[in-house]
């Protein structure tokens, strides 16, 4: 398997390099040249395989020769460690749960894959790596859990000031060893940007083995399309014959288009609907036809506040850029923190299932699909364990939630962050603390 760049100027690599790189020299997201769909006996015999074997055949052609199929297995095993399961909720809609990992975000298995495959990298080729990664909440803590005292890696994480939650701050912030905390005055595409502007800075690339464990990332990205096919599995066993649509909350876009590559190997989604908060670009652009990023905006699904989506040029470039074969495949909406509050306590009123906003923006996505399309069966994710976003959801219903106990360990923890105002801060101050460790 070769990765393009979708800058299409920077020359074509393995999957080794392209996770090594994270972003391609150009500046473009890497892309696979090629995906062969799996065939009809795969389908037919999806319900009796395990999710370990799913996985490896679904992920297998993604990664070709950088990973011999022992190590793959490996990779696979330390990283589906819980469950994802999947609960009816009302007669059409069902919710799988994605927060069953470490960090209690669907942001796990995509950091817990990278970090195994970059492990073998570095254990393979005595290889030193520095990960950058912008978060804004969820994909940093994962990443930090993911890379936590591997030897070789220091892990480098930007997250927006006073704008995630108690907990994922706490998450991001209490490591230490070889996990850096910089704290940015700023929004979330702030942090992207330096992100990204640092892995075009020539005095960063030269002296630090730059990449990214953000979704732009391969590794990081891909194995989110296992969700789909755990999905689809289970819903079989319901033996139901109506058309099956799925609803994603969605910030950068990663997720969702980990699911619509799925549909590329060939599992039969008919529809996706990327729901979102009220940083509105990608809904706004399938009204109008014109794609205007803009600054984020906070709200309480914090993980979804992605003003500029660095993942949707991905979805285009499934679609070839036809905004008519997009559009029928593909739906997305807005809501505001009202309606999603309004959400939670209607789900929980009615059907005794307790929402976190990220996964309640899924859920009204989702109503809205199914009001218009009554033949269709639908499924939402829900991406984060409601006690990431307790004082909401507690305030909304007014009851208490149970803390797990690795939550109520985590609380207690010092935080130890670096603040900064701007990408030269930044840079100095990284620069400085890697010479000091030796990166």
């Amino acid at each position: 398997m070769l990765y393009k760049s979708l800058n299409k100027i920077s020359k074509k690599v393995n999957f080794e390099t392209a996770v090594k790189n994270g972003l391609a020299g150009d500046g473009g997201l890497y892309f696979p040249e090629n995906i062969k769909p799996l065939g009809n006996n795969f389908y037919q015999k999806i319900i009796k395989k395990s999710n370990h074997q799913i996985a490896f055949e679904v992920i297998n052609q993604f990664i070709g020769d950088s990973i011999d199929k022992n190590n793959i297995h490996k990779i696979i095993k330390n990283t589906l460690m819980f469950d994802f399961p999947l609960i009816k909720i009302e007669k059409n809609i069902r919710v799988v749960e994605l927060y069953h990992g470490p960090t209690l975000a669907f942001k796990d298995v995509g950091a817990k894959f990278m970090a195994n495959c970059l492990n073998y990298f570095n254990k393979k080729n005595k290889y030193n790596s520095t990960i950058l990664v912008a978060t804004s909440g969820d994909t940093g803590a994962a990443v930090a859990n993911g890379f936590l005292g591997i030897d070789g890696t220091q892990v480098v994480i930007l997250y927006p000031s006073e704008r995630v939650s108690e907990i994922q701050e706490k998450q991001l912030t209490t490591n230490k060893k070889n996990i850096i905390a910089f704290e940015v005055d700023g929004t979330f595409d702030d942090c992207q940007k330096m992100v990204k502007k640092a892995f075009l800075d020539k005095e960063f690339t030269n002296s630090l083995n730059l990449t990214s464990a953000n979704s732009i990332n391969v590794a990081r990205w891909l194995p989110q399309s296992f969700y789909y096919f755990f999905a689809y599995k289970e819903f079989l066993k319901e033996n139901n014959n109506k058309d099956l649509s799925i609803s994603v909350p969605s910030g950068n876009f990663g997720n969702i288009c980990a699911g619509i590559i799925s549909t590329k190997l060939g599992l039969p989604i008919h529809h996706f609907i990327a729901s979102t908060n009220i940083n509105d670009t990608v809904p706004k652009y399938l009204q109008t036809g014109k794609y205007s990023p803009k600054a984020s905006v906070r709200t309480i699904s914090n993980a979804m506040d992605v003003g500029e989506p660095s993942n949707f040029v991905r979805i285009l470039e499934i679609f070839n850029n036809d905004f008519k074969k997009l559009k029928n495949f593909f739906s997305s909406y807005s809501f505001n923190d009202t309606q999603t509050l309004e959400a939670i306590t209607n789900v929980y009123k009615r059907h005794d299932y307790i929402l976190d906003p990220h996964g309640a923006v899924g859920y009204l996505g989702l109503k809205k699909y199914l009001n218009k399309n009554l033949n269709s069966t639908g499924i939402f994710f829900e991406t984060a364990h409601p006690i990431k976003f307790s004082e909401d959801v507690e305030k909304t219903l007014g009851i208490k939630l149970k803390k797990p106990e690795l939550i109520k360990e985590l609380i207690k923890k010092n935080k130890y962050s670096i603040q900064i105002k701007n990408y030269n801060e930044f840079k100095n101050e990284l620069l400085k603390i890697s010479q000091k460790n030796n990166f």
